[in-house]
């Protein structure tokens, strides 16, 4: 089965994907952080019971602790989990569908943290499909839930709806004319932040930025949907406006047919220079300067990260070797 990333969704060329994610606590538990391993395999245990009798056929149950860090930081460069659940080890597990579109952390933060990821523009689809399988874990477990504020979190800035939603944009040309510290300004005030492509304290490698909602407190998940659709259907216009502007400057359009010639030629790429070059060349591919599927690229930026290099050649043990294997995959791809 192909990978959910390999599609081009809704609004492509600027968006990469969206993510739903709703964090649940159950009721007769500590949260994680006042539990034992003893206790989160208890955890672990009653979750992946309920979803395994239910809808687990497209499922695989996995050991943090079964895993390499290679292994482990792989899945976070796929945002398939956090960064930080990457280092967790005893007691935490994930539960994985096989297009990898479903990812459900057990014992992070909370007891589960529930993730949908859909290619391009996709929030209602995504959220349905979270919605459906949220109601199904939540009729056999006592969820934490109080009527007043909602589901109880860990972090008091998830009480409420306890979801996040995000959207990964492509934003080269806004980035280009020095807008994100305005537009992030922006955006702000209404309740939505941008960041860096793995969440809080990340930089945006690539000119590839999250936006998601900030407020779970007082709002409906629709609310803050359709919220945070409007200002990334904005942000998609001035982005178009913005490149169509760009790529009429003879400068521009030569920077990014020569990011196409490295990248078609390099024996030795560094993760930052391929992704500073992949964005010029996906920038070009987006505006019909390049024939080259948006799709492909978006394989490449998420599968030549470092880890995930390492995980798929197991020569590529050193930062020499894997700038190595990155060149000769993106060559073997683009001709």
């Amino acid at each position: 089965m192909s990978k959910w990333y390999i599609e081009k969704g809704d609004q492509g060329d600027i968006v990469l994907s969206t993510r739903i994610r709703l964090a649940r606590n159950i009721d007769e538990f500590p949260f994680p952080a006042k539990l034992d391993a003893a206790g989160k395999n208890a955890v672990n245990s009653a979750i992946k019971t309920v979803l395994f009798e239910n809808d687990g056929k497209d499922f695989s149950y996995i050991e943090m602790k079964d895993l390499s860090r290679v292994q482990a930081v792989s899945l976070a460069e796929r945002h398939l989990i956090s960064p930080e659940f990457a280092a967790k080890k005893d007691g935490s597990a994930l539960v994985l569908s096989e297009d990898e579109s479903v990812s459900i952390m057990l014992c992070e933060e909370d007891h589960i943290r529930l993730q949908v990821m859909k290619a391009g523009l996709a929030l209602e689809e995504a959220y349905d499909i979270a919605d459906k399988l949220d109601n199904m874990l939540g009729a056999k477990l006592n969820y934490a839930f109080d009527e007043r504020i909602g589901y109880l979190t860990q972090c008091p800035t998830n009480l409420g709806t306890a979801m996040r939603a995000s959207v990964m944009l492509h934003l080269p040309a806004l980035t280009r004319c020095g807008q994100m510290a305005r537009l992030s300004n922006t955006v702000s005030k209404l309740g939505l932040t941008i960041r860096g492509a793995y969440g809080e304290g990340s930089q945006p490698k690539g000119d590839i930025y999250q936006i998601s909602n900030q407020i779970t407190l007082g709002i409906t998940e629709e609310t803050a949907i359709a919220n945070l659709k409007s200002i990334v259907l904005q942000l998609v216009a001035q982005e178009r406006a913005a490149a169509a502007e760009i790529i009429k400057k003879p400068a521009e359009e030569d920077k990014m047919f020569r990011a196409l010639g490295i990248l078609k030629n390099a024996r030795l790429l560094s993760t930052d220079e391929f992704m500073e070059l992949a964005s010029l060349v996906r920038l070009g591919a987006a505006r019909g300067l390049f024939e080259i599927p948006i799709e492909k690229l978006n394989e490449l930026i998420v599968s030549m990260q470092p880890a995930s290099v390492s995980a798929a050649y197991e020569q590529a043990d050193s930062p020499s070797a894997r700038d190595a294997y990155r060149a000769k995959t993106v060559r073997d791809t683009l001709n």
